[in-house]
């Protein structure tokens, strides 16, 4: 079984495709379940959400206060000085959550991996290196982490995986340009992306939920 704690909901009974969120810093898995609420996807078939725990550990940024996160921050360059143990634990943890639902019986290519800020970063990360192809990666107000290595350790399998990344235009905790050199980079290598921008800071608002609503009908739409 997966070492995360979660907390999980279906729309229905024998669902069709599973959404994998992670919260943000300090956050915790409860952070995007009124947000899930808002989603429509009876279009789609009924659906199971997973929203783990990250694990509390020491943040340095917050003078080493002990909070959930997925890795710790050691300072506000988000790209200088990262925390590549860190990273690396919780993308063997989220793996584990990833092929417990493959041994539930659903498919890989019917699993979305979705994140919000540091879950965003964790997405993206773990998603690229997947060995299975996976119906989706979402990445909101977040970054692409360890950038420099994702060339050389991603799964071919995820290469034509769509990416729909949001983020805002007036965010003060990961700036807008540091999602959008991620959007750029990722473009480089070949990946779909499809990017939003929106006036707020480091939210989420629901112009977004609309449009992520829609990209996760066209992405879920076929079994």
């Amino acid at each position: 079984m997966a070492v995360l704690e979660t907390i999980e909901s279906e729309t229905g009974p024998n669902p069709v495709a599973t959404i994998i969120v992670l919260h943000g810093l300090g956050a915790d898995g409860n952070d995007f379940v009124p947000i899930a609420q808002e989603l429509d996807l009876s279009a789609v078939g009924n659906v199971r959400f997973v929203f783990p725990h990250a694990p509390v550990i020491p943040v340095t940024i917050n003078n080493g206060m002990r909070m959930r996160a997925w890795y710790d921050i050691l300072g506000m360059d988000l790209v200088k000085r990262e925390d590549e143990q860190g990273l690396r634990r919780s993308l063997r943890e989220i793996e584990e959550l990833l092929e417990r639902e493959e041994q539930r019986g659903m498919p890989a290519h019917r699993i979305v991996l979705a994140g919000f800020s540091q879950g965003s970063a964790m997405a993206l990360m773990t998603g690229l290196r997947h060995k299975q192809r996976l119906a989706g990666i979402v990445g909101m107000s977040g970054y692409l982490p360890l950038a420099q290595s994702t060339a050389g350790e991603r799964s071919d399998a995820n290469t034509l995986t769509p990416i729909f990344m949001a983020h805002g235009q007036h965010d003060n905790v990961v700036v807008a340009q540091r999602g959008q050199a991620s959007r750029d980079a990722l473009q480089a290598l070949g990946y779909q992306v499809e990017w939003h921008e929106y006036p707020m800071a480091h939210s989420v608002c629901m112009e977004e939920i609309a449009d992520l609503n829609a990209w996760l009908v066209k992405v879920l739409a076929h079994p």
